[in-house]
C-alpha cells in the first residue's frame, strides 16, 4: 500500500488522482462500511508518518511538530507520541491552541499523557532536526490567516528539512495553487488518495518528494468514486506504439507537415520537424518562408522542406496526414493566411505558439486537433491572465477544450492533458525544460504520434510523457543550460 510517486512502473489504474470533496466522500466510505473508528484511522495515518519520517531522517534526534486544530493536527500529535516513544526530543506547537475536539483532541491528551509538551513555535523549531507542518489538511478553504502566514514563513525560513503532512499548508489540494503563501516541503506524506493538486502548477515544488499511504483501504471502495484525473510518466503508456514489422516502409507511418518557420524563426520549425522523425513518423515535410528553406535543410536534411510560394501550401495540405502548425509562424498577414488554409483542411492537426495566438483572435472550433498552450497562450484564448490559468489548470485546460474543441494539453509544471474522456497529468518534466524551443519539439512529437495512428486523446497524453520523460533523461541532474535539441536522441530513446 506505501510506494514512492518517483516509482513510475505502477499499474495505470493505481494513479488516479482526486479532488479533496471525492477524498472526503471516500473517508465517510471507510468508516461508514469498515468497523474503523476514527480515531484508529488517525493512528494509522500517524504511524505512516512516523515511518516515512525516520526512513528519511533516521539520524534525526530532534524533531517540532507544528500542529492546527483539525485532523491534521491530530495527525501530528499521534506522530509527535510516537516520537517520544522512540527516544526523540519532541516539542509540539499549537496553532489557535491546538485540537479542537473530536479524535484530535484525542491525540492530543495520548501525547500529553506520554510526557508530551507544547510551547509556542519559533525556539524549538529553530533548533530542530526536522520540521513537520500538521497545520492543514485538505480542509483548508481559505487563505491563512496572519498567524498561520507567520508560521508558514517560519518553516520556510529554517534550515531544517520539513516534512508536510497530507498538504502542505497553504497549497490547494485541488489545483496546486497557493494560497496567499505555502510551506516549501522537502517531503509530504498524502492518505487513502491521490490528491490532484500535489502534482501540478505550485504542487510539484511545494510538496518535495510525495510519499504516498493508502492507510489499508479497501480498493474497492476507491473504485466506486470516480477519479478526477490521472497521473502518469511514459511507462505507464508502453503499449500505445505497437513494435513495427520487419517489412514496414515509410507510407505506414504517416506524412506529418510542419507549417511554420516564418522570416527569422526557421529554428523553431526545423525542430517540430526533426522531433517529429525521431517520434517515428514516416515522413515530414516543413513548409516555411523562402528565405529559411535552406537553413532548416542544413539542421536536418531528413526533412522535406518548401518555400510557401503561390499555391505549394495547398499541394502540401493534401498530400499530407496529419498538419502541425504555429512553430515559428508569426503573426502577420501571411501568418494569417496559411492559418486559414490549414484550418480548411479536414486532416487532424496540432496547433501550437503563434497558431494559437491568432486562433485567440479569431476563435474557431474542430474536434481535430490537439491544442498545446503554455499558460501564457491559454490565458489568451480565454481571454485572461496567467495568474487565472495557474490558478486552476484543470478549470483552463477543460475550459479551452470546450470552447474550441478538441483535446488541450496545457503545458507547464505537472502537464493537464484534457479530453472529452480523460484528464491526465503527466509525472514527468523538470525546470531545465523552460526554455526557447521546448514547446516546438512537444508539437512534432504530438503530430508524429498522430500520423502513426494513434487518436488525439492518446497522441496528446503519450506524446507530453515522451516529451517530458526525454526532457528528464537529457538534463539528467543538470537541468540548468539544457535546450530544445537536447532532447532529440532521447526523444528517439522514448518511442521504443
Amino acid at each position: 500500500s506505501r510506494c514512492l510517486d518517483a516509482r513510475l512502473d505502477e499499474a495505470f489504474a493505481a494513479m488516479n488522482l482526486f479532488t479533496t470533496a471525492q477524498a472526503r466522500a471516500l473517508d465517510a466510505l471507510i468508516i461508514e462500511r469498515t468497523p474503523i473508528p476514527g480515531y484508529q484511522l488517525m493512528c494509522q495515518a500517524g504511524r505512516a508518518c512516523f515511518e516515512a519520517l525516520i526512513a528519511r531522517w533516521p539520524h534525526a534526534r530532534s524533531v517540532a511538530v507544528l500542529c492546527g486544530r483539525g485532523n491534521n493536527g491530530g495527525d501530528g500529535y499521534v506522530l509527535a507520541r510516537l516520537l517520544l516513544g522512540a527516544q526523540r526530543k519532541v516539542r509540539v506547537h499549537e496553532l489557535g491552541g491546538g485540537a479542537s475536539g473530536g479524535a484530535a483532541l484525542e491525540a492530543k491528551q495520548e501525547y500529553l499523557d506520554a510526557g508530551g509538551e507544547t510551547s509556542a513555535p519559533e525556539p524549538a523549531a529553530a533548533s530542530a532536526d526536522v520540521v513537520v507542518d500538521a497545520l492543514f489538511g485538505t480542509g483548508l478553504s481559505r487563505p491563512p490567516d496572519e498567524e498561520a502566514l507567520q508560521w508558514i514563513d517560519a518553516m520556510n525560513a529554517t534550515a531544517a528539512p520539513t516534512f508536510a503532512i497530507d498538504v502542505p499548508s497553504g497549497l490547494d489540494a485541488d489545483t496546486g495553487a497557493v494560497r496567499l503563501r505555502a510551506v516549501r516541503a522537502n517531503a509530504t506524506i498524502t492518505f487513502i488518495v491521490r490528491k490532484r493538486g500535489l502534482y501540478t502548477a505550485a504542487g510539484r515544488d511545494c510538496c518535495g518528494e510525495i510519499v504516498f499511504d493508502d492507510l489499508g483501504a479497501d480498493p474497492a471502495l476507491a473504485a466506486e468514486i470516480e477519479p478526477a484525473a490521472q497521473l502518469a510518466g511514459l511507462h505507464d503508456l508502453p503499449h500505445w506504439l505497437s513494435p513495427r514489422a520487419s517489412g514496414a516502409h515509410k507510407g505506414d507511418f504517416g506524412h506529418v507537415l510542419v507549417v511554420g518557420g516564418g522570416p527569422g524563426m526557421a529554428g523553431a520549425a526545423r525542430l517540430a520537424g526533426e522531433a517529429a522523425l525521431r517520434a517515428g513518423a514516416g515522413r515530414v515535410s516543413v513548409a516555411a518562408a523562402q528565405d529559411n528553406v535552406a537553413a532548416v535543410v542544413a539542421g536536418c536534411p531528413a526533412l522535406m522542406v518548401h518555400g510557401i510560394d503561390g499555391n505549394v501550401l495547398d499541394v502540401l495540405l493534401k498530400r499530407a496526414g496529419v498538419i502541425a502548425i504555429g512553430p515559428g509562424l508569426g503573426r502577420d498577414g501571411r501568418a494569417r493566411t496559411w492559418l486559414a488554409k490549414v484550418l480548411q483542411s479536414p486532416r487532424p492537426k496540432v496547433l501550437d505558439a503563434d497558431a494559437l495566438n491568432l486562433l485567440a483572435e479569431d476563435s474557431a472550433r474542430s474536434d481535430r486537433w490537439v491544442l498545446t498552450p503554455h499558460p501564457g497562450e491559454a490565458a489568451k484564448l480565454l481571454g485572461t491572465d496567467v495568474s487565472a490559468v495557474e490558478d486552476d489548470r484543470f478549470a483552463a485546460a477543460e475550459e479551452i477544450a470546450s470552447r474550441f474543441g478538441g483535446v488541450c494539453l496545457l503545458k507547464g509544471a505537472g502537464t493537464v492533458v484534457h479530453s472529452a474522456d480523460n484528464v491526465l497529468v503527466c509525472a514527468g518534466g523538470n525546470p531545465g525544460m523552460a526554455t526557447a524551443g521546448m514547446g516546438d519539439v512537444l508539437t512534432g512529437v504530438v503530430a508524429a504520434l498522430l500520423a502513426q495512428g494513434l487518436s488525439l486523446r492518446r497522441a496528446a497524453e503519450l506524446g507530453a510523457c515522451v516529451h517530458a520523460e526525454a526532457g528528464d533523461r537529457a538534463a539528467a541532474a543538470m537541468p540548468r543550460g539544457l535546450i530544445a535539441s537536447d532532447l532529440m536522441p532521447y526523444v528517439r530513446e522514448c518511442v521504443n
